[in-house]
């Protein structure tokens, strides 16, 4: 009976840390989760900060209308209805043709910002009838981008 006890006690005295080996595997399965998590992470704060473009051309098609209201004529130049850039500064705003019977204003990812990684919808557009678009790097349509 004493020597159950003694061996008991010298087990529990040898079981003191974490190896290496125990630590290593920690390590390998923590980097394959960020490996995983960070890629998907990125892609999702690209898709969100799409919004500033659509939000800067509603604002925009907003401005163009009530300039419309005041001056009987759309605003030729996208300084007059509510600036150049988006709010965070992710799209250049430009107001592509205005005269009285409508304008076309589009918003166009700037070039080494955050967003420049965002292949799939590189521009978007608007007039002023509410007709929306929007194309990828290529310049092909891709009106996924505006959901």
């Amino acid at each position: 009976m004493i020597t159950d006890t003694n061996a008991r006690i010298s087990a529990a005295a040898r079981v003191r840390g974490v190896t290496l080996i125990e630590l290593m595997i920690v390590v390998v399965v923590v980097a394959i989760l960020a490996s995983i998590a960070v890629p998907s992470y990125r892609n999702y704060v690209i898709r969100s900060q799409r919004t500033d473009a659509t939000a800067a051309l509603l604002r925009l098609a907003a401005a163009q209308e009530k300039f419309y209201l005041q001056n009987n004529t759309y605003a030729a130049n996208a300084s007059q209805v509510g600036g150049a850039s988006s709010e965070h500064g992710w799209y250049t705003i430009a107001v592509n043709a205005a005269n009285t019977n409508g304008f076309s204003a589009s918003a166009t990812v700037t070039a080494g910002g955050a967003q420049a990684k965002d292949t799939a919808c590189n521009s978007f557009t608007i007039d002023e009838s509410g007709q929306r678009g929007a194309k990828n790097k290529a310049g092909t349509t891709n009106m996924d981008c505006w959901r």
